[in-house]
């Protein structure tokens, strides 16, 4: 029997399962008079990547999930869209991406242009998915990796341009390590009218307890306790912050400076700045874990210090041992309100980490609505990059970091999304359901 490549060599469903469904839904479409109507038009998606090799590349967690489904609210949830189109700028190393395109029948093509054209001159795809995670970069001496996702996302704008139509753009992880790149994207999602999602998943993994801070929260001070020891672990720590602080009352008001410390001089920073000693104690305590265990486990200390330009402030600590935890002193509460993210399920942990994050990439491409304000996104980029700068000045290394003022990033806006996170069961042990991991 032939392979079924959209549902791949082993479906959750058989063929027949599929045929039952499908002729339910055709007989209940006739009876009610609009089967064309009721009929959910699929998508066309072009994924653009760097590097697709291992089953832990993030192409692969990404794109597979556009192929064969994912896990949402304890079900699996069929794809809705189709993959059309790819491309690969480190081809040669990305054999996994090569056999999974070779076994879906998707086409790799040379260049960003042909991938979204499909070979033509205009563009023929209905959504943009840009990976630019992992693969051989070079790293600069401030620990920032130059993957080329400004150097993909301006032929993908390029294109648009000159279709004269732009399509949403997902990009995973932070825009670029540069803020005037960084900037420049934002900009042109909002010049182009099109919408812009990605940064990091784990705003939108499992939570304990299993809630979402109201719209309006009086938000005093924050801290987020998390391995944050390089550029892409400490992304993911910022963009969890940002998740919870824009949410406070007033909405988001834009950062006024970013400061980074490392070393020994993180705790004595703490110790000076109470507010967040005081966060960060409460987490340890909630952990049941023993008094010094931050100090004494931490191998490379650092704290990145952001304050709002409202007043609000928030620091990210690199620790061990409690995931992602955000912890946030709201005005008129004694004690800190705590969530974390942590636990990932199963032996293929990694992978099902991003279902939450590819649900709504997939609403994304259906409705042509941002899951959150792309502003979110442009901050936590620039609060990454500006931590990057700051123990670095004029070629020199300084552990305790300069404090930089960002006056540009006075980005205002008002969140008004309900929870993105993941709830229910974890997913079943079912990695890869094309049939094969490598």
């Amino acid at each position: 029997m032939n392979e079924d490549h959209r549902m791949g060599p082993n479906p959750l469903f058989t063929r027949r399962d599929m045929l039952k469904i499908s002729n339910s839904t055709a007989l209940a479409g006739i009876a009610a008079g609009a089967v064309a109507q009721g009929q959910e038009r699929r998508p066309r998606i072009a994924c653009v990547v760097t590097y697709w090799a291992a089953p832990g590349s993030h192409a692969d967690w990404i794109i597979t999930k556009l192929l064969d489904g994912y896990w949402w609210k304890g079900a699996h949830t069929p794809s809705r869209v189709d993959v059309v189109s790819v491309y690969i700028h480190q081809l040669q190393e990305s054999g996994l991406g090569r056999k999974v395109c070779k076994s879906k029948g998707i086409p790799i093509f040379d260049t960003v242009r042909e991938a979204l054209t499909l070979g033509g001159k205009e563009l023929a795809v209905d959504g943009v998915v840009l990976v630019g995670e992992h693969g051989d970069y070079h790293t600069n001496l401030k620990g920032q990796k130059y993957y080329p996702r400004w150097w993909l996302y301006q032929q993908i704008v390029r294109v648009f341009e000159q279709s004269k139509r732009s399509a949403p753009v997902f990009n995973d992880k932070h825009l670029s390590t540069s803020w005037d790149e960084a900037k420049w994207m934002f900009d042109k999602s909002r010049e182009l009218d099109f919408p812009l999602y990605g940064g990091s998943s784990i705003p939108f993994y499992y939570r304990k307890p299993e809630i979402e801070l109201d719209i309006d929260t009086p938000i005093k001070a924050s801290v987020v306790a998390g391995g944050a020891g390089d550029e892409g672990s400490l992304f993911h720590c910022v963009d969890v912050l940002q998740a919870f602080v824009e949410r406070r009352k007033g909405g988001e008001t834009g950062i006024q400076a970013v400061q980074c410390i490392q070393g020994p001089e993180t705790w004595k920073w703490t110790e000076r700045n109470p507010w967040a000693g005081n966060l960060l104690e409460a987490v340890r305590a909630g952990f049941n874990l023993k008094p010094g265990h931050f100090q004494e486990t931490t191998r490379d200390a650092c704290v990145s210090i952001v304050d709002y330009r409202d007043g609000t402030k928030a620091a990210v600590h690199s620790v061990r041992g409690v995931g992602w935890t955000y912890a946030g002193e709201i005005a008129g509460r004694k004690d800190p309100v705590i969530v974390s993210m942590l636990g990932w399920p199963g032996p293929y942990s990694q992978y099902h980490a991003a279902n939450a994050f590819e649900h709504w990439l997939v609403e994304m491409m259906l409705t042509r609505k941002e899951p959150y304000n792309a502003e979110r996104l442009l901050l936590s980029t620039g609060i990454v990059s500006f931590n990057m700068e700051s123990n670095w000045e004029n070629g020199r290394y300084h552990a305790t970091g300069r404090r930089i003022e960002t006056p540009y990033m006075n980005m205002t806006y008002r969140s008004t999304r309900g929870p993105l996170f993941n709830t229910g069961p974890r997913p079943p042990v079912i990695p890869y359901i094309r049939g094969f991991e490598r």
